[in-house]
């Protein structure tokens, strides 16, 4: 297993396949977004495991 890092928005919305910022905000919200932490700069970070965790709870079974 890959060691956990946190991501920058960017990074999120690249392994996402070019979903927008506003996009991702948006999810955010309607709390519907990964969880993320806010740095004190006010940027924001997702970890990783988080965030596969995020898009595994998003994934359909199929019939």
């Amino acid at each position: 297993m890959a060691r956990d890092e946190l991501m920058t928005v960017s990074q999120v919305l690249a392994e996402l396949g070019g979903v927008s910022r506003r996009t991702f905000y948006r999810w955010r919200e309607l709390g519907n977004g990964p969880s993320a932490l806010r740095l004190p700069n006010g940027e924001l970070r997702v970890w990783r495991s988080d965030f596969m965790a995020w898009l595994r709870g998003r994934e359909e079974v199929s019939a």
